[in-house]
């Protein structure tokens, strides 16, 4: 097994972190090398404006470790959530290591590709390769971008054939491995012409940093005791590059259920580069980690496309979330908006940046961006940065932000009518939420609630189709989704 850190990888050794299997196009190779040329250059934040925010001092580059290992093993938990997914269409992914792919003969017939991204540019190269060397994408505006660009060691490939509708969400279930070592994921979605798709992605990282064993042989208690004191010397770090394309006329939905344990950083960079009349929306759950850097840049190049950004954050302890969404707006009469709700307590810390362009030409264009926090304690930290970037005329664009301390008179209330103090809090952060909450679907809102409830009262952060989910559930799909114009109510002239 060779390790890498993070400080240390450059293009001469980017093959030792590789899998050993792993066998790619020459293409692939030196597109990597010259992506990966830029990663030093760049700081952690390229905007001054952001950089008195940012969290990314916690991440230590020597303590990042990367490796080519692939003899992983399946926690339980992992064992019962496969067996809840596999006769889905869905993805099942520890590390660079596939455990589990499975995509129904019916879609597999219509088109439908469910690979790694591995295979892909083995046996798809004339769906990838263009990706690879697209212009489209500045690789100078994130460091981590870059990283996620070249650097990959798994991901997964999802391609939907033009006109097919997916009835069934596509789950993407991915853990780090149990070894204390990070991975780089690179995942590409291409949503064609006239689909309708929808993506659930669960992200989680091991309960331990440290295995008993390596492979068939136990480890003894004296290695024991010195994996354990080099594993508290390093940093588990989930990155991802996430890419959708969308072509004209089609529909995707990407939730994001981030559930990894507070001890994990995760550095995210998503792009969806959205055509003529297509629609892309974004749903995200952000609960665990103790470093969640999430950035999401939604470009609206064909005429009346559109983009929905809606996230729900909470942070306990000392976690901190850097969330970042932008709205591009390039083609004529795009509709764009961005809402973000963030809980903290104790310690924790939320940031929300976001920032909306509207281009020369796209007049008669719509955006909103909004984001808000509440502040459960004293300790707790909230921070948001709005901004609006106007080129045109004739266009409707607003942003709204606050932070908030939670009410002492609401709480006061509540327990007057009999709830305990925690009980009160609950129904106000209820409150809160529910506006957003609305504009999900069922089954969105019933995960977010289950994560959400298991947070609260310590449980740890998996989706089980247990008796809970199913009650949530039950109660989600009786409430309605939200219909009402945002536009109409909030928004200002330019």
């Amino acid at each position: 097994m060779q390790m890498i850190t993070l400080s240390s990888l450059s293009g001469n050794n980017i093959q030792k972190i590789l899998p050993k299997k792993n066998v790619e196009p020459v293409w692939v190779s030196s597109t990597r090398k010259e992506i990966l040329s830029k990663f030093s250059s760049l700081p952690s934040e390229v905007s001054p404006l952001y950089s008195k925010y940012t969290g990314l001092t916690m991440l230590k580059p020597e303590n990042v470790y990367f490796s080519d290992e692939e003899n992983i093993s399946v926690s339980e938990d992992l064992k019962i959530r496969l067996e809840e997914i596999k006769s889905s269409p869905s993805v099942l992914l520890i590390g660079s290591t596939v455990v589990h792919i499975f995509v129904p003969p019916a879609l597999s017939k219509k088109g439908l590709i469910i690979s790694t991204i591995q295979d892909a540019v083995n046996n798809y190269p004339e769906l990838v390769k263009k990706y690879f060397s697209d212009n489209s994408i500045n690789y100078e505006e994130d460091r981590f971008l870059v990283l996620g660009s070249s650097a990959f060691q798994s991901g997964f490939f999802i391609y939907i054939p033009r006109n097919i509708m997916i009835e069934d969400p596509i789950r993407i279930v991915y853990s780090l491995k149990d070894d204390g070592t990070s991975s780089i994921c690179r995942n590409i979605v291409i949503s064609e012409e006239g689909s309708k798709a929808t993506i659930v992605q669960e992200l989680y990282s091991s309960s331990s940093l440290i295995s008993t064993s390596d492979g068939n042989n136990p480890i003894s208690d004296n290695n024991k005791k010195s994996i354990i004191a080099e594993a508290k010397k390093q940093q588990e770090c989930y990155f991802e590059f996430l890419e959708c394309n969308l072509k004209p006329s089609s529909e995707l939905e990407f939730i994001t259920l981030q559930a990894m344990n507070l001890d994990t950083i995760c550095i995210s960079n998503r792009k969806a580069f959205i055509e003529k009349d297509a629609k892309m929306s974004w749903y995200s759950g952000m609960f665990g980690s103790q470093l969640c850097r999430f950035k999401t840049d939604s470009v609206m190049n064909g005429s009346g496309a559109q983009s929905e950004d809606v996230q729900i954050v909470f942070g306990t302890n000392n976690q901190l979330f850097d969330i970042t969404s932008n709205l591009d707006h390039i083609g004529f009469s795009t509709r764009g908006k961005v809402l973000v709700k963030s809980i903290v307590k104790d310690a924790a810390k939320s940031l929300f940046k976001g920032m909306i362009k509207i281009r020369k030409n796209a007049q008669t264009s719509e955006a909103y961006l909004a984001g808000h926090a509440i502040l459960l304690n004293k300790g707790a930290q909230a921070d948001a940065i709005p901004g609006l970037e106007i080129e045109t005329n004739e266009v409707k664009a607003t942003h709204s932000a606050s932070v908030s301390q939670i009410d002492e008179e609401k709480i006061f209330y509540l327990m007057c009518k009999g709830l305990d103090r925690e009980g009160a809090k609950r129904e106000i952060i209820n409150g809160f939420v529910e506006p957003l909450s609305r504009k999900m679907g069922p089954f969105i809102r019933a995960w977010i609630s289950y994560l959400f409830e298991n947070k609260w009262t310590g449980k740890p952060l998996l989706l089980k189709g247990d008796e809970v989910m199913e009650q949530i559930l039950e109660v989600e799909k009786s409430r309605y989704k939200e219909t009402a114009d945002i536009f109409e109510k909030h928004y200002k002239y330019r």
